[in-house]
């Protein structure tokens, strides 16, 4: 059975057995091809009743080249700020990226942090991220919605209304506590299921073994996130001194 495109002499045949009134399966056996070819041929270029050879076959040499054109993934790279290297930066984000993969977070969605946590200003448009990543709109929309939900982006409108997504210091602590939040449930589900197995069962001893473990740990993770936040992020003596004087 050959295989490949069709040729023009091919739909020429079809075309002419249209005329004939044949049914696509005939044609087909004819042309010792596949019934669905031939009915995809024809579905693709006018139906039955206005199928042409030569029309089709010039839409398919079109379709072939649009398809042969290098998609323009490789954009001119922005200079960088502060005199830094275009191509180490460009490899920096692609590792990060891959570290970001390797922890679970899909890899648009690991895209689009990485392209803001190495963004001085810390925030950029949805325009901004398409033209950075050289993606569709619809992939940065999908990517936001995620990472929103995970904590780990926020938006804001700037001075011109346009939508802005942030990454700032406070975006892991309030990531923790959404994980924290998530995790609280299972310890819920599972002291449920003390109640509804016995509490003098193994299956119940190992729900609240889990209930157990998962509450420690999560308390210990907020405790350290607010830890962490409140000394790491807090200001020095010296610069709260200066606030306080700058206040009238």
């Amino acid at each position: 059975m050959p295989g490949g495109r069709l040729t023009q002499q091919e739909r020429q045949q079809i075309a002419r057995g249209l005329a004939d009134g044949l049914a696509y399966a005939e044609i087909a056996r004819r042309l010792d091809r596949p019934t669905s070819t031939v009915t995809r041929e024809v579905m693709r270029n006018g139906g039955h009743t206005a199928y042409r050879a030569d029309l089709a076959h010039r839409a398919t040499e079109q379709r072939a080249q649009r398809r042969r054109k290098p998609a323009p993934r490789n954009a001119p790279t922005p200079p960088q700020p502060h005199g830094r290297d275009s191509e180490e930066v460009r490899r920096y984000e692609e590792e990060f990226t891959t570290v970001l993969v390797g922890s679970g977070v899909p890899k648009m969605m690991a895209r689009v942090m990485v392209c803001l946590y190495t963004t001085d200003a810390g925030s950029l448009t949805a325009a901004e991220l398409v033209q950075r990543l050289q993606v569709s709109p619809a992939s940065v929309s999908k990517a936001i919605a995620f990472l929103e939900e995970q904590g780990l982006v926020r938006r804001e409108r700037d001075e011109r209304r346009r939508e802005r997504y942030i990454v700032d210091n406070d975006v892991w602590y309030q990531s923790m506590l959404a994980s924290a939040r998530s995790t609280a449930q299972l310890v819920v589900v599972a002291r449920q299921g003390v109640g509804i197995l016995g509490p003098d069962t193994p299956a119940a001893a190992r729900l609240e073994n889990i209930a157990r473990f998962v509450d420690f740990v999560t308390e210990s993770i907020v405790r350290a996130a607010e830890q962490a936040r409140e000394i790491l992020y807090a200001k020095p003596p010296a610069a709260e001194a200066d606030d306080a004087a700058a206040r009238p």
